[in-house]
């Protein structure tokens, strides 16, 4: 007998994973296979149930929220191996790969009745209704957690903002040690001059059908390679693109040696109106080190909604490298070198109304939340900024005392700051509840020493929570949802491509649970090549507060007798301990 929470829309008795349900033990089912029934609920819930085969006896029940309409099942063969097709407003896919279950969600429009399917052409295939279409599916990269679709740039992406209004990409592109498209053309044509004009006057006429055949061909730089003109020439451009499409609605090319560095969507609440203004900063002649450039400018562009173009309205010259761009309370920051400016819109350019000079050395980042502003510095970490409108000032009330080489940043609430730097290490900050933001500036020296705080930094400091060593430069934090009805989490992707999610825990008995099934995964399962785990996640500064989800998951690989040693020091079954990692998963992603 099994108790439900709401009407049961469909049923599934499906065999996966392993021969079937004649295993001794329940406790292996979840990661040998067995029997199982499937319940789809007319709320949106599925409901798998582990069946034993002998006695009827029905246990381990672990449920998942898959969208807002009843939740219909239909067999279907993956593989090779029963699978699941379950649909609600989105449909879903139930499998086994690599002994492990897999909930996947399908990245295609909603179903509404679905079936098996084979022929010549599709041996594995899902013929299904949507709408009042009849389709025939074959679907790939079955284990994939993520589904992309690759769109080729001309240059690096560097980073991308959504247009508010009609949710298209504005992506930035740069590249080092690259020519534009104009100064390729004008190079091309100066080496044929220089052919012609250089040759033999008894050979002049071939070498001139030789320079028109070396201007007439087009090679291909994905084979043959674009030209490497050497340190400091920078090609980039501005992207518009429509991601329901995957196509480039338009484009703006900069000129040679103009590199872009930052962008940001933004509304003024002065000239500008409710309308919204794409910001681009870039830089002219950028040598990487020493950092310097003969300027910089921020270049203001303001879209049409319909068309999707990109319609320059003015450029704003600055002395340095534009490379953080922030909206503020209807006007913008901006990040120069390592200065903290404020700016508001004018007719011909950009208005400065304010600024700070207390950087130390170039300012990575800018994250806003109501009057506070949170600037990540190449090289010393956090400054938290206080914007005092009365005095117009921009105030330092807090600062780290450990140096970290931001490269990304996000804010998790209000005195939290989630950070990371280009050795691979994540960082949380928070603020003291006794931190005071309402501070003053002192510019004539009048104030206590005690107040100044130590090494001309501020007087009040960050709490560091937690710190962790991913192994990996991290290049973007988010704080996100990235399933219907689940908690948010924090996103982080790397430089080498990698995509992490943080997640917070609610529970102290969560906590330890995890902690004590860490501790058995380092003695019971070490890494590969015999490196001690703690010390890989120590690696810059000690590992705090901060679980290894990789490590708990390889609990389902490891060997059955030690599976059974550990949830018994755990006082659970292997079982348990699957589904409160499965649990745990699907809490924040699938």
């Amino acid at each position: 007998m099994q108790a439900l929470p709401a009407p049961a829309e469909s049923l599934c008795l499906l065999e996966m994973g392993g021969s079937g349900g004649d295993a001794a033990s329940v406790d292996l089912v979840a990661s040998v296979g067995g029997l199982f029934l499937n319940i789809g609920l007319q709320n949106g819930v599925l409901l798998r149930t582990v069946l034993d085969s002998v006695t009827g006896d029905l246990s381990d029940t672990r449920a998942r929220y898959l969208g807002s309409r009843p939740v219909k099942l239909f067999q279907v063969k993956m593989h090779g191996t029963a699978a699941m097709l379950a649909l609600s407003s989105r449909s879903w896919l139930s499998y086994t790969y690599q002994s492990r279950f897999h909930l996947t969600p399908l990245s295609y429009d909603a179903l509404e009745f679905a079936s098996s399917f084979s022929s010549e052409q599709c041996p594995e295939g899902i013929v299904a209704i949507s709408a009042n279409t009849l389709r025939i599916l074959g679907l790939e990269k079955l284990g994939a957690v993520f589904n992309q679709v690759a769109m080729p740039l001309q240059y690096t992406p560097r980073k991308f903002v959504i247009h508010p209004t009609n949710r298209s990409l504005i992506i930035i592109e740069t590249d080092h040690n690259a020519l534009t498209e104009k100064t390729k053309v004008q190079q091309k044509r100066q080496i044929a001059e220089r052919m012609v004009s250089t040759a033999p006057e008894h050979v002049r006429e071939q070498v001139a059908q030789a320079a028109e055949q070396f201007l007439s061909e087009d090679l291909p730089e994905v084979v043959f390679s674009a030209p490497k003109p050497g340190l400091g020439m920078w090609a980039s451009a501005i992207r518009v693109v429509d991601p329901a499409q995957g196509t480039t609605v338009d484009q703006v090319l900069l000129d040679q040696n103009v590199a872009a560095f930052s962008i940001a969507v933004c509304q003024f609440s002065g000239r500008g109106g409710a309308a919204w203004h794409i910001l681009v900063g870039t830089a002219k002649d950028v040598q990487l080190q020493p950092r310097r450039c003969s300027g910089g400018n921020v270049l203001t562009y303001k879209m049409d909604v319909e068309s999707k173009q990109l319609d320059l309205m003015h450029t704003t010259p600055v002395e340095d490298i534009p490379s953080a761009i922030h909206g503020f309370q209807g006007r913008v920051l901006i990040g120069v070198g390592k200065r903290l400016r404020l700016y508001d819109m004018g007719r011909k350019k950009l208005l400065r109304k304010c600024e700070n000079k207390h950087i130390p050395n170039f300012i990575m980042s800018i994250q806003v939340m109501g009057y506070r502003i949170i600037v990540g510095d190449v090289q010393e970490s956090f400054h938290c900024v206080k914007y005092r409108p009365v005095e117009n000032q921009l105030v330092i009330f807090a600062d780290d005392t450990n140096p970290r080489w931001v490269t990304a940043c996000c804010l998790a609430d209000y005195s939290t700051i989630v950070g990371a730097d280009k050795f691979g290490n994540v960082s949380v900050m928070r603020l003291n509840e006794d931190v005071n933001d309402d501070v003053d500036e002192d510019p004539t020296g009048t104030k206590s020493l005690w107040d100044r705080g130590l090494l001309s930094g501020a007087s009040q400091k960050v709490d560091s929570v937690c710190n962790y060593h991913v192994g990996e430069t991290i290049m973007s934090l988010q704080k996100t949802t990235l399933v219907p009805g689940g908690s948010e989490c924090v996103v982080y992707t790397t430089m080498s491509g990698g995509v992490g999610i943080l997640v917070p825990f609610t529970s102290r008995e969560d906590i330890d649970f995890f902690q004590h099934l860490e501790m058995h995964m380092r003695q019971e399962h070490p890494p590969l090549c015999g490196r001690d785990h703690l010390h890989y996640r120590s690696y810059y500064f000690p590992c705090k507060n901060v679980i290894d989800g990789d490590l708990c998951e390889q609990f389902n690989s490891i060997e059955p007798g030690k599976r059974r040693s550990i949830a018994e020091d755990l006082d659970r079954t292997p079982s348990e301990v699957a589904k409160k990692l499965e649990d745990m998963r699907t809490r924040f992603a699938f």
